[in-house]
């Protein structure tokens, strides 16, 4: 199978469907075997046999021009060429995805290379970044690669949103930064995924849920990390201090804007994009919600129907936030009283999800017709109201919508904005 004419790449496959193998081949990038493995990224990954000599003789002696047999033995993580990170950039992001990855260490020297080439990456192309960033997130401590990535000056190159992060201060209950306290929300997510048993009898569905592909390599496991890190990204830019208190007013809907915008120029699926949006515009509802005295039907309502598909999400990431205002871990957010809104949740999504998911009583024609509308921003809007009655079970069939929209003041008013 050919994957790549140009430099010379093919793929073997063997074996059978059931259990298939399979070997790239690809042309040498110099003038000889030694000479292409010293052009390669870093020394484990620069050891190679003949395959003349292994195919005659069944063995092959190693070749290995950069010692990278010795750093495989040390875990350690070197430079092929000094000049690799100058050829290709992308290679900052490999480094440390490979290091968390196979827990290996990188060599000083690597490091300072990585310091001094990070500003190179803001002219990687964004496809390539994204697929990197992809692989980083999906690490089962992808929080500490992160750290180490912002440490190395590569993560700010690729998100300058986060930047200013950093120096912002937070009034309490919070102990961190808003830098700080994103970096643990990832971590505590992290902590979650490794043990959702802690949430059962929820935990099995919620594995599935987590899984659920959404395009370009990611899953929402990794989209959510995503989320994670950046639910307050907007809180520099809003922050005020009215009366010696310190306030974010509108930061989620900054952050959702900003979110997107990362989302568009990482190159991200729409359904990702959308994904991550959504969890940075609403992460303060439940927040909202547990201010309440009491969480009616329709609140429980109108939180499932804005969220859609990331409800569960939207739950764990709150789960995640509350354990990092004080560096607490997720369990012990989890066992105190005031996680039983979320506990509630999760254990009536099934039904909450299946309200907002009913077919509708009534059609835009319907309410045009009765109230004499054109198509419009107005027309969906009662349509929204007739719908959320119909899930409170305050209407059973379409002449009970439309009276109920004729006798509720809402209605009234959305009438009257649309005329």
């Amino acid at each position: 199978m050919l994957l790549d004419a140009q430099r010379g790449a093919a793929r073997v496959v063997l074996g059978s469907a059931q259990a298939p193998r399979q070997i790239d081949l690809v042309d040498f990038r110099a003038e000889s075997l030694e000479s292409d493995l010293r052009g390669r990224d870093f020394t484990v990954n620069a050891i190679a046999v003949s395959l003349r000599s292994l195919l005659q003789r069944g063995r092959a002696p190693l070749v290995d021009p950069t010692s990278g047999l010795d750093d495989l033995r040390r875990r350690r993580l070197r430079l092929a060429d000094p000049g690799a990170l100058d050829d290709d950039p992308l290679r900052i992001l490999r480094a440390v995805r490979l290091g968390f990855q196979l827990r290996f260490t990188l060599a000083q020297p690597l490091r300072d290379a990585i310091r001094k080439s990070a500003p190179r990456l803001f002219a990687v192309a964004a496809e390539r970044v994204r697929d990197e960033m992809v692989g980083v997130l999906g690490l089962p401590r992808a929080g500490q690669a992160l750290r180490e990535l912002d440490r190395l000056g590569a993560l700010g190159v690729i998100l300058p949103e986060l930047n200013p992060m950093k120096a912002v201060a937070q009034p309490r209950p919070h102990r961190f930064t808003v830098w700080e306290h994103s970096l643990r929300a990832v971590e505590s997510l992290e902590t979650l995924f490794g043990n959702l048993a802690l949430l059962d009898p929820h935990s099995a569905r919620l594995s599935e849920h987590l899984a659920e592909p959404l395009g370009g390599g990611l899953t929402r496991r990794e989209v959510l990390k995503l989320a994670a890190l950046l639910h307050d990204v907007a809180k520099p830019r809003t922050r005020t201090v009215e009366k010696g208190r310190v306030r974010f007013i509108g930061h989620d809907l900054s952050g959702a804007s900003i979110a997107r915008t990362i989302g568009q120029r990482l190159r991200l699926s729409g359904r990702a994009t959308q994904v991550l949006e959504r969890l940075v515009l609403h992460h303060l509802r439940l927040m909202h919600l547990g201010q309440l005295p009491v969480v009616s039907r329709r609140a429980r309502y109108r939180f499932f129907r804005d969220l859609e598909g990331e409800a569960q999400d939207l739950l764990l990431l709150s789960l995640a936030d509350a354990a990092a205002v004080r560096g607490v871990s997720p369990a012990e957010v989890w066992r105190a009283p005031a996680s039983r809104l979320i506990a509630e949740l999760l254990g009536g999504w099934k039904e909450d999800q299946a309200l907002v998911s009913e077919t509708s009583l009534l059609r835009g024609e319907d309410v045009m017709a009765a109230f004499g509308l054109e198509p419009g921003p107005p027309v969906g809007r009662l349509l929204a109201l007739a719908r959320e009655a119909q899930a409170l079970r305050l209407v059973s069939d379409r002449a009970e919508a439309l009276d109920y929209l004729r006798r509720t003041k809402d209605a009234i008013d959305h009438r009257g904005a649309g005329a």
